[in-house]
């Protein structure tokens, strides 16, 4: 681990250990941020040479809980759904429910990812319920009632996102984010609750689950944490018991998936060998139908059995070979890319997850792109606002032709306008929708007497088209990279994944350089990884650090190396100020549950209160932490007053911090009194 800006003699200590978990309390600061050497109560640290090393058994050994049943959300952009296992039977997988109001055209095997709030701004239903219960509202009572769609993107587009970052409902009424996705949370513990305690026949506690999260891995730490917060106030967990709760990250969860599958249970994509029977000349389409239909006369059955073996595909990977897994979803696109490590076939990242906002939300809009450019955005706006509930109908019907799109497809599709549209077009134009298609030059989308939109399969191409290029180019910049050579497969999972657009743009950019292959029932496949990660969290061994992260400390001055405005006189010794010490550097690697340690004294050895802060940032060369781009990310204060005036001259203060998980801790302990303070790396507070 690099240190800067150390004189001699005071080298911190550098100790790396494999601690323990240690739970986190939540240490909120609200001052502004000032140079810890000149702010109150706030004399600063200094590094320490090391008294002692501290061996394993120093760390504190955390109480594994026992639950019994582990509980995955899935909390998608478009849908969302649950999962759950028994830990006494950990290879089945039980899939929840089917939902009540499915769509025609599309599997209900997860609800939509919609919220319907009363007109008192109270929780009314969440999936297919809020949309059928929206959609039936006359327009006059409709505008009252916030109906909340596609919000979990704000989570990711939202750059100083905090606990009062608002979301605006289809009325354009706004509400806190938190209280939102905090409903949603509740309405899915209620849910799968209500199902375990029907399956045990007596009421299922909530102390007895093991709930796991799904977040995208290119999510930064605050909207991580914030989906954590959102859970405390669902009340699945609680600061005091956060090891309840995991969050886990989506490509790890269909990772650690796609190791269990069997030849039977997914799709190859490349036509060097024929896989479930179809042989190379069977075109991706076709190939995929079959393969649907299949899973179509299983689904009634909800319990996946999930062996407790390695894969064929799997078998045949060795020590250090790498694949990537592509999850693909309605908001977002993340790509991880992991090797293997035996004998457990432990996963390691290698390359940290990159990707974007490549969902196949971008298709939606280029289909309202399409809309405005026909009958004008003037009117698309208004229509949005005034018939909101018919908006959402024709987005539906959108939905499952969008669905039907495919590379072979030869005969139109067709698209129905609701009654209200074409009413409301006529009165707010003069004209009819059929006047403004003749007018617009869209040659490729016409008029069916049916009153329906008739779109040519190459016009429904070209709005999938800019996201897909964007999923290809992002994927060729990972491959050139050069942690990522001799990538032996590419898993093509998430809901998008199903489109065979994208299947065969993949297919055809990538299916030289390794082997393209989709899981059969590709939209759950994170569900059922987030139930093994949530089963067992420690197969995922080493990570790689998305931030650096260290301490504000004092340093030494020294004359030609410090600048001067950072000097600070303190009875007459000469500090720098504001000196970034670093625990860890962004991208490096780090293994699961790894704990940094430092030694640090206080500046003033008469002090009482002793505050650590601690600092992210995404640069890996930092020297202090005014520069831009360092935020203060957690507070450590030691209050040592009423301790034994006998301690020794100058006081050890221990700082831990553990990596390598989904979360970050630290912790600060005075080696003369044994006392300690924790906290859980805070990203929407400071």
């Amino acid at each position: 681990i690099m240190l800067s800006f150390f004189p001699a003699g005071f080298c911190p200590a550098v100790i790396l250990t494999a601690a323990k978990c240690f739970s986190a309390e939540y240490a909120v600061s609200t001052s502004a941020y000032s140079s810890p050497a000149k702010s109150l109560g706030d004399p600063g640290i200094t590094p320490l040479s090391p008294s002692h090393i501290v061996k394993d058994s120093d760390a504190e050994d955390a109480v594994e809980q026992l639950f019994l049943v582990v509980v995955a959300i899935d909390f998608g952009t478009t849908s969302s759904g649950y999962a759950y296992s028994f830990t006494k039977e950990p290879e089945c997988i039980h899939v929840m429910r089917r939902w009540e109001g499915g769509d025609p055209g599309v599997s209900n095997q997860k609800t939509p990812t919609t919220i319907l709030l009363t007109p008192e701004r109270k929780f009314h239903s969440f999936g297919y319920a809020a949309r059928d219960f929206y959609h039936d509202l006359d327009p006059s009572e409709s505008k009252h009632w916030l109906y909340f769609e596609k919000f979990k993107m704000k989570l990711h587009t939202t750059s100083n996102l905090t606990m009062e970052t608002d979301l605006t409902a289809a009325n354009g009424k706004k509400v806190k984010a938190l209280e939102i996705f905090a409903y949603a949370l509740q309405f899915f513990k209620e849910q799968a609750l209500k199902e375990l305690s029907d399956q045990a026949g007596s009421d299922f506690e909530n102390t007895e689950v093991r709930w796991v999260i799904t977040v995208p891995a290119i999510w930064k730490q605050p909207a991580k944490q914030f989906m954590r917060q959102a859970a405390y106030k669902a009340g699945m967990a609680s600061p005091e018991n956060p090891e309840q709760l995991i969050i886990a990250l989506e490509p790890e969860a269909a990772s650690i998936y796609c190791r269990k599958l069997r030849l039977h249970q997914m799709i190859e994509l490349s036509s060097r060998a024929p896989v479930n029977g179809y042989s190379p000349s069977d075109t991706i389409g076709t190939g995929f139908t079959q393969a649907k239909e299949h899973v179509r006369r299983n689904r009634q059955s909800r319990t996946f059995l999930v062996e407790n073996v390695i894969g064929e595909i799997w078998s045949e990977l060795e020590e250090g070979d790498r694949y990537i897994v592509v999850d693909s979803g309605g908001g977002t696109v993340d790509m991880t890319v992991h090797q293997i490590r035996l004998p457990e076939g432990h996963l390691k990242e290698l390359y940290k997850a990159t990707g974007g906002p490549y969902g196949s939300l971008g298709v939606d809009y280029e289909f309202e792109k399409l809309l405005c450019k026909i009958f004008g955005e003037d009117f698309i706006e208004q229509f949005k606002i005034k018939r909101p509930a018919a908006w959402v109908d024709l987005m539906i019907a959108f939905e499952s032709r969008k669905r039907a799109a495919a590379p072979d497809r030869t005969n139109p599709l067709n698209i129905t306008l609701p009654f209200s549209f074409i009413d409301y077009y006529k009165k707010f134009r003069g004209h009819s929708v059929e006047h403004a298609l003749r007018k617009s030059n869209v040659d490729f989308v016409k008029w069916s007497s049916q009153g329906m939109l008739r779109m040519s399969p190459d016009a429904m191409n070209a709005l999938f088209k800019p996201t897909i290029d964007q999923i290809v180019q992002h994927l060729s910049d990972v491959f050139d990279k050069p942690e990522v050579t001799n990538v032996k497969f590419l898993f093509l999972v998430g809901g998008f994944a199903e489109s065979p657009l994208l299947q065969q743009a993949v297919q055809s950019a990538f299916g030289s350089r390794c082997r393209v292959i989709i899981p059969q029932d590709v939209g759950l496949t994170i569900l059922k990884g987030a139930v093994l990660f949530g089963l067992d969290p420690a197969v995922i061994k080493v990570r790689r650090s998305p931030l650096t992260y260290g301490v504000g400390v004092l340093n030494r001055f020294v004359e030609g190396k410090h600048p001067p405005e950072k000097l600070l006189i303190k009875d007459g010794t000469r500090w720098c100020t504001d000196v970034f010490d670093k625990f860890i550097s962004a991208d490096q690697s780090v293994a699961l549950g790894e704990t940094v340690t430092r030694s640090y004294t206080p500046a003033k050895p008469s002090q009482l209160v002793i505050v650590i802060n601690i600092y992210s940032s995404e640069q890996d060369n930092v020297s202090f932490i005014t520069e831009s781009g360092v935020k203060k990310c957690g507070t450590l204060r030691l209050d040592l007053t009423g301790t034994d005036a006998s301690v020794p001259n100058r006081r050890e203060i221990k700082t831990l911090m553990q990596f390598g998980d989904t979360e970050i801790k630290a912790m600060a302990i005075d080696v003369a009194t044994s006392k300690s303070v924790k906290v859980g790396i805070d990203f929407l507070n400071y």
